[in-house]
């Protein structure tokens, strides 16, 4: 299975991209994946040449075609005024409409400080179900003060084990539950007659 990493870190070393290789290396425990990262940064101009005049580059197109043909994602932005970057929101801006229509994607954010952890429901999530996109119910926040604490692995595994079972086509839970057996009416009127 392919799994594509997308990091909108900007700095070299990134938090950004530190956290989104420890979890594609949390899937690839869980399941056997393939992993391509795409890295926004070195796309950056790419992406604004294609607002502009309509068309990917070559680096782009490629980006592009590795995300709708990934059979899952793990997508991960620094956050910045309270929200994702403007570079990681322009990356998905140029996707095409349905690419990620039912795929399978765990979102995660770094950020300086706590607080900022609703970005990932307040924004990165409506975002991903406005693209039809199924994400993962734990999502991951690392603030300065995770790295080297105690939760952020825990955080990191619970996700990419729920990554990993919708790319393998399982459901995340299994509610056991007896289906109610439906009797057509006619039956139903007829168990009543011979009676």
């Amino acid at each position: 299975m392919k799994l594509v990493v997308v990091s909108a870190g900007l700095s070299v070393p990134s938090s950004t991209r530190l956290l989104a290789d420890r979890l594609a290396t949390a899937v690839g425990r869980q399941t056997p994946v393939d992993v391509e990262v795409v890295e926004l940064r070195g796309l950056a101009v790419e992406i604004a040449h294609h607002f502009t005049n309509g068309f990917p580059g070559k680096a782009l197109a490629a980006a592009l075609d590795s995300v709708t043909a990934a059979d899952g994602l793990v997508v991960v932005t620094p956050v910045f005024s309270a929200s994702y970057s403007g570079l990681f929101k322009s990356f998905f801006d140029v996707l095409e409409k349905d690419a990620l229509a039912g795929k399978p994607v765990l979102i995660a954010a770094t950020g300086g400080s706590a607080r900022h952890s609703l970005v990932l429901d307040h924004a990165l999530r409506p975002l991903f179900a406005y693209l039809r996109a199924v994400v993962v119910p734990t999502a991951v926040y690392a603030a300065s003060e995770d790295w080297g604490a105690e939760g952020l692995p825990e955080r990191i595994e619970r996700a990419a084990g729920e990554l990993a079972a919708l790319m393998k086509g399982l459901s995340v839970t299994k509610p056991v539950r007896d289906e109610p057996q439906v009797v057509p009416f006619a039956e139903q009127l007829a168990a009543l007659s011979r009676r």
